[in-house]
């Protein structure tokens, strides 16, 4: 029988099936509220992301944060990479690809804040009835994508 390839191999057990992240990963600063470990996970695949995850999550809350008891989104004007982040429907996509990258257990720390986010999320803005709830390709839109916008 012939040997397997140590890639073939890696490709079957999965990207983080048993792998702990490595000691210069465990020992980076922390990111937001999550654990020593969840934060190592967090940086080993840092690299595979366009935006740091703390700013992400640190856009997120400020926009929660923002007076009033109803919130609206605002669209991004701006074309530029980081003037789409303006727009918290924007940034909510980005952590979910942040969310689908991370080991397991650096998930489970980000989908614990996420919870409590999002629920604060769908409690202070409000459905849009009209909003599309398919992309131009066809693939439904994730809910935070159907709130209502400011001045729409």
């Amino acid at each position: 029988m012939p040997r397997s390839r140590p890639g073939a191999l890696r490709a079957a057990r999965g990207t983080h099936a048993g792998r702990r992240p490595p000691a210069w990963a465990r020992e980076a600063p922390p990111t937001d509220r999550l654990s020593p470990a969840a934060c190592g996970g967090v940086h080993w695949t840092a690299g595979a992301r366009t935006y740091p995850l703390g700013d992400l999550l640190r856009r997120y809350r400020a926009f929660l944060r923002s007076p009033g008891s109803r919130l609206r989104l605002t669209a991004a004007v701006c074309p530029a990479p980081y003037c789409e982040l303006d727009n918290v429907a924007v940034v909510r996509d980005e952590l979910a690809d942040a969310y689908r990258s991370l080991p397991p257990e650096s998930r489970r720390a980000l989908g614990r804040v996420l919870r409590l986010l999002d629920a604060e999320f769908r409690r202070r803005t409000a459905h849009d009835r009209d909003a599309c709830a398919t992309d131009w390709s066809g693939n439904p839109r994730p809910w935070w994508h159907r709130r209502l916008y400011e001045g729409w």
